[in-house]
């Protein structure tokens, strides 16, 4: 079905159809880029490479292509900016370079901004001192129906008009364009999964792929997205965790293996939440969790150091240290240090009268560790701005944690909690097959009782523990949250390059640039 075109939009397919009629193709197979502008700024010596009176010592050829970003005609010449991934870079033409008339008729009517072209030409200074290219071949290698938003210049800046978040989420391409450094972003996110999955791969942990179709979700507590099976006639779910498949395979023989993977939480959307996310999860066999604390410190300023060569960030008002050790504290204790309740051995009913009385609402479908976590997400979790590790939660909270070795009624589990948040989540993992057992047919129970996000009872699960699981310490780390901190993000939106927005409401075509 074809939709209605803004004014600039008709210019522009007008000029589209001229190209055609004219015999130039607006929509090119290929272009040999032989350099970047990033590379051909900082390599040119203007002792060698500058031309007098027209001949250099050695001639800076160059082939570049990108996006056309702004324009200065001047009559015969004209100045404008190409933009690659890189950055930009001027680039000066003029008439006597080009075909016959191809200046007047084509560059100078039917070229507009936003569009793909191509140059090669040779590299010098200007008269003012610009690295620069003189275009001496010019090709138009897609042309852009659509104007890009304006920008404009004040005091001398350059001020994008597109401000609008919930735009620059929506058509993340045109944010990646006129924002060139939230490519940045997205740069040192591939970095720091890069950089994990070098320090688990020098470690001797094998990466593995485990199945994102379900027929019983498990592995955390969380409300699954359904879908329906047609050949088989089957409800699968999209997993929302990796454990349990995981740990399947340290029953297998495996010794350490992790998965960078996509998880699917059916719940709300906010500023660290959304429903389709990355997470890396890693078990290793005859392992704990007091291993794992240490393995996790490393890990985070490993990637800290390849990012900004030191451990510490400035993440919005606060500057966080990533450097070992990070502080540990039993999650109880850390309760009562914000509250001056000690939750600790309390009924379900007890627990619920203290957390009426810190203002928290609680209602029949939470049992004790659900109001325990309430009470911790509400009071504690937002002041821990420096990385702490929280340790030792009630088995109510943690159904396949091991029992602690030493702490009746609690687990061997710990969270990073790092500006406000949960970064990691890990376990000395529970591998007692008749435990387990007990855990499942309790959240069943809390299912049935209300709780949507209670697990579900996995009876291949079990079989595989009745085979032994060796002693495992298990890990999950929000990739998302991680590169929040590592990149001072404010929003999991900025880190996902296409996050899940509400249905797309019509808006007004984005306005011309003209200079």
């Amino acid at each position: 079905m074809s939709r209605e075109y803004s004014e600039q939009e008709t210019i522009r397919r007008d000029a589209r159809a001229q190209l055609d009629a004219a015999g130039f193709q607006p929509y090119g197979y290929s272009w040999d880029v032989t350099h970047h502008a990033a590379d051909i700024l900082s390599s040119f010596d203007e002792a060698k490479h500058q031309r007098v009176d027209g001949v250099a010592k050695e001639p800076f050829q160059v082939s570049v292509a990108g996006r056309l970003m702004s324009m200065r005609i001047m009559g015969k010449a004209a100045f404008f900016n190409l933009q690659d991934q890189s950055g930009r870079i001027q680039v000066y033409i003029t008439r006597d370079d080009l075909p016959e008339d191809y200046y007047n008729s084509v560059f100078k009517k039917l070229v507009d901004l936003g569009d793909v072209i191509g140059v090669e030409g040779f590299v010098f200074k200007t008269r003012m001192g610009e690295v620069s290219i003189h275009a001496e071949r010019f090709v138009i290698l897609a042309k852009s129906l659509r104007p890009f938003p304006v920008e404009k210049e004040h005091d001398g800046k350059v001020y994008n008009e597109i401000t609008d978040k919930e735009f620059r989420y929506r058509q993340r391409y045109v944010d990646l364009v006129v924002h060139p450094e939230v490519r940045n972003t997205f740069r040192q996110r591939a970095h720091m999964i890069t950089t994990m999955r070098s320090f688990l791969d020098s470690r001797g942990y094998v990466e593995v792929e485990t199945p994102v179709l379900q027929p019983i979700y498990g592995g955390a507590a969380a409300r699954p997205f359904t879908t329906h099976h047609n050949a088989l006639d089957m409800r699968l779910y999209l997993r929302i965790a990796d454990e349990l498949y995981l740990k399947r395979l340290i029953v297998g023989g495996f010794d350490g293996v992790y998965e960078i993977s996509k998880d699917f939480r059916n719940e709300g959307l906010s500023r660290f939440h959304n429903p389709e996310f990355t997470m890396m999860e890693l078990y290793v066999a005859y392992k704990d969790y007091n291993w794992m604390m240490d393995l996790v410190e490393e890990l985070v300023e490993t990637i800290t150091f390849a990012l900004h060569g030191r451990s510490e960030l400035q993440v919005g008002d606060h500057t966080i240290s990533f450097a070992r050790p990070w502080k540990r504290i039993p999650l109880f204790e850390a309760i009562t240090e914000k509250t001056g309740e000690d939750l600790s051995g309390k009924s379900r009913d007890e627990l619920a009268a203290i957390a009426k009385k810190l203002g928290l609402h609680v209602d029949k479908t939470m049992g004790s560790g659900k109001i325990i976590d309430e009470v911790f997400g509400e009071f504690v979790e937002p002041s821990m701005i420096q990385p702490t590790f929280i340790t030792d939660y009630p088995v109510e909270l943690s159904p396949l944690a091991k029992r602690h070795r030493t702490k009746e009624g609690l687990v061997e589990r710990f969270e990073a909690i790092c500006n406000g948040k949960e970064l990691c989540n890990a376990f000395s993992e529970l591998n007692d097959p008749d435990d387990q057992r007990a855990r499942f047919e309790e959240q069943v129970a809390l299912g049935l009782g209300g709780d949507t996000e209670a697990m579900q009872l996995d009876e291949d699960y079990l079989r595989a523990l009745e085979y032994g699981m060796p002693p495992t310490a298990g890990l999950g780390i929000g990739i998302d949250r991680l590169a929040m901190l590592m990149t001072n993000s404010r929003s999991i939106r900025d880190v996902i390059l296409f996050p899940q927005l509400r249905p797309e409401v019509e808006e007004e075509a984005p306005t011309e640039a003209h200079e």
